[in-house]
């Protein structure tokens, strides 16, 4: 298995498949590196170098009881680019993982990162305050973590359905199932830990200052992260948004042909931009 010891001496796993420029994917909340193999496989036959972390406390990496802030994880995130010394990277990341990549080019730049690929993002902010009335109360959070504390399995059971939309999607109960097992996988601390940090985070300001390509891609049918896409678009500027009709937060299995043809055209548009720039710039 491939390994790296982070600054705080957590051991970390990694998938690292082929050459060429890097793509780097980052797991929606309490699943890990498997749930990107076919678009690791997808991306890796057009000549592309595919890597996937296992976030501390999930999949086969460490399950230490800390470092599960957003802080952290970006840490953890920037350390892995740096051990495998990767530059011009795509970064594809799914929920909860949209927030720790906005965190990441926040405390740690864009030097590394050429663009950024959004799949149902995370709300910019959850809890109610004056400036985000719309919110709902930190307690409601809370609560729903006493809940994934209680009864995992049952909450797992009860939200399978709205995230995938098997009856209109067409996914198989087998692929319910073996994601509800991933979760079940995961360090419940450290399910809970980012839940709470995910819920509590205020990224609205770090999400206005980024200044990188960025393609998002949302579902009207998510009820995970309802609208979030949309709200995150209205704040990184220049980004490009599409919503996908029909598609549930398991957008990245229901609809993964759609998400890979734009994904691959997103990229390639973007490195036409940039080579066409260094012509001009070189003339």
């Amino acid at each position: 298995m491939s390994m790296f010891e982070t600054s705080d001496h957590i051991r970390l796993h990694y998938e690292d498949w082929g050459n060429g420029k890097p793509v780097v994917f980052v797991s929606s909340w309490a699943l890990d590196a498997r749930m990107w193999a076919p678009h690791m496989l997808h991306l890796n036959a057009l000549g592309l170098r595919c890597i996937a972390l296992d976030r501390r406390g999930h999949g086969r990496s460490d399950r230490p009881g800390h470092g599960y802030e957003y802080d952290r994880l970006a840490d953890d995130l920037a350390e892995l680019i740096a051990h495998l010394d990767l530059h011009d990277i795509t970064l594809i990341a799914h929920s909860m993982g949209t927030s720790e990549c906005t965190r990441y080019l926040s405390r740690h730049g864009r030097e590394r990162i050429a663009r950024v690929v959004f799949i149902g993002a995370t709300a910019p902010c959850y809890v109610q305050s004056e400036s985000y009335p719309q919110g709902l109360p930190r307690e409601a959070f809370v609560a729903i973590s006493d809940v994934l504390r209680n009864d995992l399995p049952g909450w797992l059971r009860d939200n399978a359905e709205p995230f995938f939309l098997p009856a209109e999607t067409g996914v198989p109960e087998d692929v319910t199932r073996w994601t509800i097992d991933c979760v079940l996988n995961a360090s419940l601390k450290a399910l809970i830990d980012c839940f709470l940090a995910r819920t509590h985070a205020d990224m609205r300001d770090e999400l206005r200052a980024l200044n990188i390509p960025m393609l998002i891609i949302h579902g009207d049918r998510d009820a995970s992260e309802p609208g979030h896409g949309r709200m995150v678009a209205e704040l990184v500027p220049d980004s490009r948004y599409i919503e996908y009709a029909g598609a549930p937060h398991g957008i990245y299995h229901t609809h993964r042909e759609r998400l890979l043809a734009d994904i691959d055209r997103f990229i390639g548009e973007e490195c036409r931009t940039t080579h066409d720039n260094r012509t001009a710039r070189a003339a």
